[in-house]
């Protein structure tokens, strides 16, 4: 992507280099790339996915999962308060670049919700180091980026750009940006009613029958990301060669069959929470293809159809 001259938004809290205590799985209220997505207490397949990218990350040394789990993987920096955290030259390049992309949003959406008679109101991306106390709860960079629609806020610990590369093989400035504007995009759920109604459903069916659900939201979500790209490309040209493939790779990276069978050989399709990488993908795709909104309507379609 080309960003040059583009400007950064100010809805940034910066918080890098301040610890926030461990997370328990469970008791949180969140909707991002790898977990959460339900209200409330986390489902089975949910931390079945969890696990699957914790087990990754850490080489499949148990050990040292369950350090992390426990927010105790050596990323949880020492408590600064004087709001002068620095981080390395790439982690600052990450930094520049979040804010610039969620710049982007802010324009698209803001564009979009002037369309349907109503006014956009951006969420604050909160960037962090290791773990967070949120309006959800505990957060913590093991879970991936996730928004908590309690504080209406995006949480990242630009370390999982680094282990996406790393662990995952999906790596790229649209492969972030798409990760991002997945976020952003349950934002968009959550000012449009969509992720509270979701969680009202949730709430009173069965496991198995949540998890669809949570399906149905974060494919929204990433029909949102594409959307956005859409939009993007359409207002400032940004894009480059090979830029689609990164966010299509990542997609497929990310997905509920690729994770689980990547870190335990199998794959059981009643834990899924976030669809399938197929499923992940065409969502995606068709934003970005479409840049419609009407056509991103995951809860009207048949679950066997998504």
């Amino acid at each position: 992507m080309n960003l040059s001259n583009r400007r950064e938004s100010s809805n940034i809290e910066d918080r890098r280099g301040r610890s926030g205590g461990g997370m328990p799985l469970g008791g949180i209220n969140l909707g991002g790339m790898l977990g959460g997505g339900s209200k409330g207490r986390l489902g089975c397949g949910t931390i079945i996915l969890v696990l699957a990218f914790l087990f990754l990350i850490s080489g499949g040394d148990l050990g040292k999962m369950f350090q992390m789990i426990s927010g105790m993987d050596g990323r949880v920096a020492t408590e600064q308060t004087d709001g002068n955290y620095q981080g390395d030259e790439t982690e600052e390049a990450l930094a520049l670049f979040t804010s610039q992309i969620l710049a982007s949003t802010e324009d698209v959406w803001t564009e979009q919700f002037r369309k349907m008679g109503r006014t956009y109101k951006a969420p604050t991306l909160v960037m962090y180091t290791g773990s967070i106390q949120t309006g959800c709860g505990n957060g913590s960079a093991s879970m991936g980026p996730f928004y908590c629609s309690a504080d209406q806020k995006v949480y990242i610990d630009l370390s999982f750009f680094r282990d996406m590369k790393q662990t995952l093989g999906a790596d790229g400035d649209f492969a972030y940006a798409y990760v991002i504007a997945h976020e952003v995009g349950h934002h968009v759920q959550n000012l449009l009613g969509d992720l509270g109604k979701a969680h009202q459903q949730m709430a009173r069916l069965s496991s198995a029958d949540a998890n669809q659900i949570s399906v149905q939201i974060e494919l929204q979500a990433d029909f949102y990301a594409g959307f956005w790209g859409h939009h993007e490309q359409r207002l400032f040209h940004s894009m480059q060669s090979g830029d689609l493939e990164e966010a299509l790779v990542t997609a497929q990276k990310i997905g509920d069959d690729y994770l689980q069978k990547k870190a335990q050989g199998y794959t059981n399709s009643k834990t899924y929470t976030h669809g399938t990488s197929a499923q992940r993908e065409r969502w995606f795709r068709r934003g970005w293809t479409s840049g419609d909104l009407s056509q991103g309507d995951t809860f009207s379609v048949p679950y066997s159809k998504l």
